[in-house]
């Protein structure tokens, strides 16, 4: 339980910390014409934050077996890692974001429908380990986004209650989740539109324009 009075945020990977949406939308594409199926930018933006379990058989057209999945999310993940792997970048003033918030005293969590492969590849590439206490990954979620699960799971590994911990997200369904797992919500318009994220606290254009002020706003008893 959390006693002292320390705030959490929890932070999307995709989107949020990192661009990564052409290299996800060619893995998509190229996966797609690799088994002979039909994709479209609306099927990728759609299903954009949700977790591959999800997508694939959406994807299809039909009921998958848990080998098919695997073996698809396998294939999809590792052509999104080849694509991506020199070209990760931090968005302007991510950086001066995190370390504002560590200054301040924030926890500091990542809730991700990714694999944990991504995400290693990520901190790892763009030296990320030290501002971040936890992280979630897919692999540890039996539901995926929507569902508040690895929210949750993030705020119980920063052993902190639900209640001080804000979200910060770019997807529909990433929002729904932070909300249904009773946290504050910040949605960024990187891959959304400002009237698709209406559920969400506060709604800002990019992480540069946030403020320990505003997370702190949000959580202000």
């Amino acid at each position: 339980m959390n006693v002292d009075g320390r705030m959490g945020v929890i932070f999307d990977l995709d989107g949020v910390l990192v661009d990564t949406g052409c290299a996800h939308r060619q893995s998509w594409y190229d996966l797609a014409e690799r088994e002979d199926l039909d994709m479209s930018d609306e099927f990728f933006t759609n299903t954009f934050g949700m977790q591959n379990y999800q997508i694939l058989p959406m994807l299809a057209g039909r009921e998958l077996s848990d080998e098919e999945i695997e073996r698809l999310s396998d294939w999809k993940e590792q052509r999104y890692r080849d694509l991506i792997a020199e070209k990760l970048t931090l968005p302007p003033g991510a950086d001066k974001l995190l370390d504002e918030l560590k200054a301040a005293g924030f926890l500091a969590a990542i809730g991700s429908s990714a694999p944990g492969a991504n995400l290693e590849l990520v901190l790892e590439k763009l030296h990320l380990h030290d501002y971040f206490d936890a992280w979630v990954t897919k692999e540890e979620i039996a539901n995926g986004k929507p569902a508040p699960d690895t929210f949750l799971r993030a705020a119980q590994k920063l052993a902190l209650p639900p209640t001080r911990c804000v979200v910060v997200e770019d997807a529909v369904q990433g929002v729904e989740a932070g909300k249904a797992a009773g946290m504050a919500v910040i949605a960024l318009t990187t891959t959304r539109d400002r009237a698709a994220l209406s559920q969400a606290d506060m709604i800002a254009d990019s992480l540069g324009e946030l403020k320990v002020a505003d997370f702190t706003k949000l959580l202000a008893v």
